[in-house]
């Protein structure tokens, strides 16, 4: 059983998280089910799960405001999160991935398609073999202790823009697509639209402060990371001066 992943549904309406947890334990996984923000909070105290499925709307608390406190704090951010809503619309999508969101899926849903990206958000987030540091203009990231830092200051990133970041430092100065990025950073991306590109480009960007600027939109192609940006990277010391 310990090695079933474990997964916490946070889900008001009881017929819909017993079609979950039912199709959950039928493809190996272990279900518990929360009604409400403060059940779910009862539920991360006592263990960790291996993901979160996540309704927006909640008595109480909605899941967009439990999804930015989990995320805030040290505990809970790197669990896999995928919000369930009712709400379709490209902003809340976006609401809902700047949140801290792995993934959002519209109701209604199937449930192959809630259990394929379940295991797509599981693969991404599961750990890879470590390579070599890199260090690109003052830039450094170092996959075996999963640190990064820029002019020897430390930088704080979420799991899928630390990948992100990798993946464009060992390429850099080439452009790619969304296309490409979604396929070599999120590997299964059936279900991944590329707008899910855009929203962690701009998160690593800002993560990433005075050296977001060597993350490069290049119009009409994708994305890259250059070590001679158009905008100026300056050191440190002379921005906080």
């Amino acid at each position: 059983m310990r090695n079933m992943p474990a997964v916490l549904v946070v889900e008001d309406e009881p017929a819909i998280a017993e079609l979950i947890a039912v199709n959950l334990r039928h493809n190996g996984f272990r279900p518990t089910w929360a009604m409400d923000s403060e059940s779910a909070q009862r539920e991360l105290d006592a263990a960790l799960p291996d993901l979160i499925l996540l309704d927006w709307m909640l008595p109480g608390e909605s899941g967009l405001v439990l999804a930015k406190r989990w995320r805030a704090n040290p505990r809970t951010k790197a669990i896999p999160l995928i919000m369930l809503t009712a709400r379709g619309d490209e902003s809340d999508r976006v609401a809902g991935l700047d949140a801290g969101a792995d993934d959002y899926i519209a109701k209604p849903f199937s449930t192959k398609e809630l259990l394929a990206r379940i295991r797509a958000v599981l693969r991404r987030r599961a750990p890879e073999q470590a390579g070599e540091s890199i260090t690109i203009a003052g830039l450094s990231l170092d996959p075996a202790t999963h640190r990064v830092t820029f002019q020897d200051q430390p930088l704080k990133l979420g799991p899928t823009e630390f990948k992100l970041l990798h993946y464009l430092m060992g390429s850099a100065e080439r452009v790619h697509s969304r296309a490409q990025l979604l396929d070599k950073v999120w590997g299964d991306h059936v279900y991944i639209e590329e707008r899910t590109v855009d929203v962690h480009v701009k998160r690593l960007r800002e993560a990433l402060a005075h050296a977001g600027a060597m993350v490069e939109t290049v119009r009409g192609a994708g994305y890259r990371l250059t070590s001679k940006p158009e905008i100026a990277v300056l050191p440190i010391e002379k921005l906080s001066a």
